[in-house]
């Protein structure tokens, strides 16, 4: 299942599906299916014109991102929980844990500093299929270092790949007791699946969102960021409905 999804996640880009369609069309159009080719190409221009002019992907983003407010954080917090998959991990191991941003590491570490007394986790194996030895939680190590955290209380979980199991191996390495807090920390698109995930392991966590892309929805010429909007809409909005049918999530559209 794994694999099947990478796949999939590459198969339903639509910077992949507009340059598949403008590559068949572009080969029609030097045969005998001339008209064919060029109405392929032209069908694969004004789509990409339409995602990328009209605020599309960020509308619907949108929605996923507002679905977690900031909470109001309590007094106390016992564990702060990071999951891995918004920094290159490739790029840290050959530049350096400097040399990438991550606003869940970043947000990881900002509440280490207001919580002292709380457990830092970061959870992330690798995700890669052609690199499973390279470990996010690895990488997430030499960053939380260099930005200053006490490794003394960071637990690292390496082996999950995907959500489900950040939230099911998570639980198993750090084993949080009845009436502990626990704040989840991830993307702002991706905080209504982790969280409805881990909720669904019988490990409540009040979500903190990070990492947000959307803004003041407007028309705008955005080729490269419309369309890469709509494929994290397309991997979020699909990840929810597989996730609910396999009763791995606590509801379709988790909420606060």
């Amino acid at each position: 299942m794994f694999q099947a999804w990478k796949l999939l996640e590459n198969v339903l880009d639509p910077r992949t599906v507009l340059f598949l369609v403008l590559i068949v069309g572009t080969v029609l159009s030097w045969t005998r299916a001339r008209p064919t080719g060029r109405w392929l190409v032209t069908l694969a221009v004004a789509v990409a014109l339409v995602l990328s002019l009209l605020p599309i992907g960020a509308s619907l983003l949108a929605i996923l991102e507002n679905r977690f407010p900031v909470p109001e954080l309590p007094a106390r917090v016992d564990g702060i929980i990071t999951l891995g998959g918004d920094f290159n991990a490739a790029r840290v191991e050959a530049r350096g844990p400097l040399a990438v941003a991550s606003p869940r590491i970043n947000g990881l570490t900002d509440l280490a500093r207001i919580y002292p007394g709380a457990r830092v986790v970061f959870s992330g194996g690798s995700a890669r299929v052609l690199r499973p030895d390279l470990r996010e939680a690895d990488q997430a190590a030499r960053m939380l270092e260099s930005l200053g955290v006490d490794m003394r209380r960071v637990t690292l979980e390496r082996d999950s790949r995907n959500t489900y199991e950040n939230a099911l191996f998570s639980k198993w390495l750090v084993d949080p007791k009845p009436g502990e807090t626990w704040v989840l920390v991830t993307s702002a698109a991706h905080l209504p699946r982790a969280v409805g995930t881990f909720r669904k392991a019988g490990w409540p966590v009040i979500g903190y969102p990070v990492g947000y892309r959307t803004g003041a929805a407007r028309v705008r010429l955005r080729f490269d960021g419309g369309l890469s909007d709509l494929r994290i809409v397309l991997r979020e909005y699909l990840g929810l409905l597989v996730y609910y049918v396999r009763g791995r999530t606590d509801a379709l559209f988790p909420a606060p």
